[in-house]
């Protein structure tokens, strides 16, 4: 199954987290595909620009799930339906339903922040 991956699962990457990188080989390369958001809070990230051309390198790898029409207003309406109990900020939102339109699985560090959304398929790191 195809995996979108939230931005801290890149930046623990980019960390060199060996139990992150171990997990995406699990994964398998060719299954990961990354968001419009994420490589915008990858880019907004950067140290310098050393630091954004290899962001940039890793990130050209991975197929890009754009932000259609569909997702922001299914991003806005998780907005609105929890703001009062989980307060999701918007990117999340977003990611959240990236994953939910393309029907894919999100790797992500804070599950917190995306396990009260239905129809959100958190990835469960292997054992």
């Amino acid at each position: 199954m195809m995996t979108i991956c939230d931005t801290n699962i890149f930046i623990e990457y980019f960390r060199k987290n060996h139990s992150i990188r171990l997990e995406l080989q699990k994964i398998g390369y060719d299954n990961i595909v990354i968001s419009d958001v994420v490589k915008a809070e990858l880019y907004f990230g950067a140290r310098d620009k050393a630091d954004l051309q290899n962001i940039t390198k890793c990130l050209d790898n991975f197929p890009n799930l754009t932000i259609r029409p569909e997702i922001s207003k299914m991003a806005v309406g998780f907005v609105k339906q929890y703001c009062l109990s989980h307060k999701p900020k918007f990117p999340d939102a977003l990611i959240a339903a990236t994953a939910i339109y393309y029907d894919v699985e999100l790797f992500t560090l804070n599950v917190k922040d995306f396990r009260f959304i239905s129809n959100v398929k958190l990835y469960q790191i292997s054992q």
